[in-house]
């Protein structure tokens, strides 16, 4: 830390956003603080930490870091912390999201708003901004998912281990800044996740705590037909009693389980996740899949064949006409062209042929 850095608790109203903060768009920079404050509302999960500073008090190892401006500082890192705690103060500057701001107040305590927040004022802000740039870009390393669950967890069995999952997820959101939905799926996640763990992650080759992406079950818990599928009921006081054992084993050994080829059955990107999620939802589907058919072909199970024979004829179509439509002005072609065309005028009366004998049959 520069010598000229002097912490300090700064009065609120000596306290100035920064109005080119980085993490601000450039159509918001330079824009007046009350239209700061909006965008943030509407951007930046400022309720939460609302909910979590009028609940707890502010951290004061969260030092603002400051800049004098005029006849106060300007802030350059903890713009969110303050815009929280000029809304904790005043929440009539809030022209979006009233009502949730209204609950907040409702539910905070006044003696916990602060006044005064602790600040480390430099000299001037390129100071700040060289220790940023180490902070953000390459110093400070951004906890694992797992990490944050295994913490979370923590949290609940060493401090709200006597409320259900419901009020202990509602009260660690407020302490963290949180959604009470996102910190329940999290802890429901991770006692899936201990389940695997006590089963030695299936002795699957090259699975262990480290190597294992929660991500695959946080975001698989947002898709009702995974969930009903792992048996998880977040209805219940313990969501996780009537675990599907043998499907949980199956749903891992589909994320993490590697054939010959170094590869799995599914990757737990969003788009394969909700095919998976349609697919659960689909028996026929489900069925397939389960035996072995792949994700795609599984997934098409689950969809009006009709309809996907549709964009497929259209889609080649479209491709066909952009072809037809830059033909003349190709010079070199490239060496399977001829071939290709062939197949294609093959391939059309084929389906032509198919769709001839279909509608003999209607008849």
């Amino acid at each position: 830390m520069p010598e000229a850095a002097q912490f300090r608790s700064i009065p609120l109203g000596e306290l100035f956003l920064d109005p080119v903060n980085p993490r601000l768009p450039k159509s918001m920079h330079n824009k007046s603080e009350q239209e700061i404050l909006e965008y943030m509302l509407l951007d930046a999960s400022l309720v939460e930490l609302m909910l979590a500073i009028g609940t707890n008090g502010y951290f004061p190892g969260e030092q603002l870091l400051v800049a004098p401006e005029g006849a106060g500082f300007k802030v350059i890192e903890g713009n969110r912390r303050l815009s929280a705690v000029k809304l904790l103060n005043n929440p009539e500057l809030a022209t979006v999201q009233r009502q949730k701001i209204e609950q907040v107040m409702e539910d905070v305590d006044p003696a916990k708003i602060p006044n005064e927040i602790p600040c480390l004022i430099f000299s001037n802000e390129n100071e700040i901004h060289n220790y940023l740039g180490y902070r953000h870009i390459t110093g400070v390393k951004e906890w694992k998912l797992l990490e944050k669950a295994r913490y979370l967890y923590g949290l609940k069995t060493g401090n709200f281990n006597s409320l259900s999952m419901e009020n202990s997820s509602r009260e660690i959101a407020k302490m963290i800044g949180s959604r009470t939905d996102y910190v329940r799926r999290v802890l429901v996640g991770f006692e899936v996740y201990k389940n695997i763990e006590d089963q030695a992650f299936y002795r699957i080759r090259g699975l262990d705590d480290t190597s294992f992406y929660f991500n695959y079950i946080a975001d698989s818990l947002n898709k009702n037909n995974i969930v009903a599928f792992l048996g998880v009921d977040f209805s219940h006081e313990n969501p996780v009693e009537n675990l599907e054992q043998d499907n949980l084993k199956q749903w891992t050994s589909w994320l993490f389980e590697k054939n010959s080829e170094n590869v799995t059955r599914l990757n737990g990107s969003s788009s394969n996740l909700n095919k998976l999620n349609s697919i659960l939802g689909n028996g026929n589907a489900t069925k397939a899949f389960v035996e072995g058919m792949p994700l795609d072909r599984a997934f098409e199970l689950t969809e009006d064949l009709s309809e996907i024979f549709r964009k497929a004829i259209t889609s080649s179509l479209s491709n066909l006409e952009q072809a037809d439509s830059i033909v003349h002005r190709v010079n070199d072609f490239y060496s399977g062209a001829e071939e290709d065309l062939l197949t294609i005028r093959k391939l059309t009366t084929k389906i032509k042929n198919s769709m001839d004998s279909a509608a003999d049959e209607r008849f």
